[in-house]
């Protein structure tokens, strides 16, 4: 199978949250299945051409694309994907893409994107590779379906070609004046009331994504459930549930050769299931760089996390005094609305010996806490998949939860199970979103740390999970197949 993955952000090359993630290993995984993938993002300035070993390919030359009747140049270079055959095209157009951030509140954001959805088809025409499946993820490339449908369907390239949309938070859904159809040069029927694209007199990218793609799907299976209610579907919900034989969730995987505790290089000790006495030792080097004292009967709680309200942060901020009463020590790493960064400088100030924290992004310290941790806090209020309560599974730092989205998919609650006569249970989850459910399941996590048997045998139930990327790419071949399918009868 041919496929074309397309995404406005790829890892290592340019990334803000879990589609960069997603986009820089599902790829790989596809192509391990043996399809031949290609994957096409922006080429912003935010990375160096010498850096990742770019090419100019000049048999392309420029391209001339139009955007809201102005022509732009448009150039492609390409390299492969960091130890992989995949090939990655970069669309190259400086007047868009050269602003040193990869996402803008700009005037002309919706442009941007216009132009890079066209570029990625210009792309494939010169190359003469005809895809069987086009995968677009994310409002961002919400224009591709309609405008390979509308614009370029003429081409008999692309006779057979299915389109698959991934939702990875519908949130985020690219809404812009009307004026963005005429810019796309998109029939204007389709902005018409009820139309494709129309969404209260607005144009809405991922509307209009959802109605043309042959097949849509996100990124877990709880999150797909939720979508299709009025309280989780932002808007999307009647949307989806017009297309609900078409709309499918997949969990997303992690990459385990970088989150992996046995060969992390990030990490001082190296540690397996048979050696959980070295994940102790990590947290022992974690504390003396923090400067809190280490005792071997207090829990250490770690948040790695945007600080925005969708992260629970609110709840949490609602109870952190009781939080901050709690015999466990804290570690935060973050950054996000300027009253929670505030709110957590000032109870590091007030409790040194409990809490440190560190804002802004770090890597290394983000390896450091999984691996150090023995409880990991992640009680969003939704959360489309989640990949740290993943991670923290993988180095035996039990998870605490709302149950939701991804989380709810990847997280068995250890009281839950037990009710069922099960030993199986993974860490702890909540339902209710308040501060004070929030409370009761850090209460009962910390209880347990002090069983130490209790608490050994939920660490190797999380250890011993498999969310690898090749089961979530199994799935995908699925989805891409009933793609095809929808699109060639």
């Amino acid at each position: 199978m041919k496929i074309a993955y397309v995404a406005s952000e790829v890892f290592p090359y340019a990334k803000t949250g879990g589609l960069g993630d997603v986009a820089g290993a599902l790829p790989i995984e596809l192509s391990k299945l043996g399809h031949e993938v290609k994957v096409f993002m922006p080429k912003y300035n935010t990375f160096g051409e010498a850096e990742y070993g770019l090419h100019y390919e000049w048999d392309i030359g420029s391209i001339p694309i139009r955007v809201d009747g102005h022509v732009y140049q448009v150039h492609v270079h390409t390299a492969m994907l960091p130890d992989s055959n995949v090939e990655i095209f970069f669309v190259d157009c400086p007047h868009y893409f050269h602003r040193f951030r990869i996402y803008t509140t700009d005037w002309d954001e919706d442009e941007r994107f216009i132009l890079f959805s066209k570029g990625v088809i210009e792309i494939l025409q010169r190359i003469a590779w005809a895809p069987d499946i086009i995968h677009c993820n994310d409002w961002q490339t919400g224009m591709l379906p309609i405008h390979l449908k509308e614009n370029y369907g003429w081409d008999k390239l692309f006779d057979k070609t299915a389109t698959v949309f991934t939702i990875h938070n519908v949130a985020y859904q690219g809404i812009f004046s009307k004026e963005a159809f005429e810019k796309a040069e998109i029939k204007y029927e389709h902005y018409q009331t009820g139309g494709l694209g129309e969404y209260y007199g607005n144009v809405n990218f991922l509307k209009t994504a959802i109605l043309v793609s042959d097949a849509v799907n996100t990124v877990s299976e709880t999150y797909a459930k939720e979508l299709l209610t009025e309280e989780y579907g932002a808007g999307m919900q009647i949307f989806l549930a017009s297309r609900k034989d078409d709309f499918f969730g997949i969990l997303n995987g992690i990459d385990y050769n970088v989150w992996n505790p046995e060969t992390d290089r990030f990490i001082p000790y190296n540690f397996t299931c048979e050696n959980l006495s070295d994940k102790i030792k990590n947290k022992k080097t974690l504390l003396e760089r923090l400067g809190i004292p280490y005792n071997e009967n207090v829990p250490l709680i770690g948040i790695i996390s945007r600080l925005v309200d969708q992260k629970g942060l609110d709840i949490f901020v609602y109870g952190i005094n009781q939080l901050m009463e709690l015999d466990a020590q804290w570690i935060v790493l973050g950054s996000g609305l300027q009253k929670y960064e505030d709110l957590f400088q000032q109870i590091a100030v007030r409790y040194p010996e409990k809490i440190s924290v560190y804002l802004g992004f770090n890597n290394e310290l983000s390896h450091m806490i999984e691996a150090a941790a023995d409880i990991f806090l992640m009680p969003s209020r939704f959360e489309p998949c989640g990949l740290n309560q993943m991670y923290s599974l993988r180095y035996g730092t039990v998870p605490v939860v709302r149950k939701t989205g991804g989380l709810a998919d990847t997280v068995q609650d250890w009281n839950e199970f037990l009710e069922q006569g099960k030993e199986t249970g993974t860490g702890y989850s909540f339902v209710e979103y308040s501060s004070h459910a929030l409370l009761l399941s850090v209460q009962r996590a910390i209880h347990d740390f002090h069983l130490k048997d209790v608490w050994k045998k939920i660490q190797l139930n999380g250890m011993k999970k498999d969310f690898s990327w090749q089961k979530s790419a199994e799935k995908y071949i699925q989805i891409y197949n009933h793609a095809i399918r929808k699109r060639n009868g």
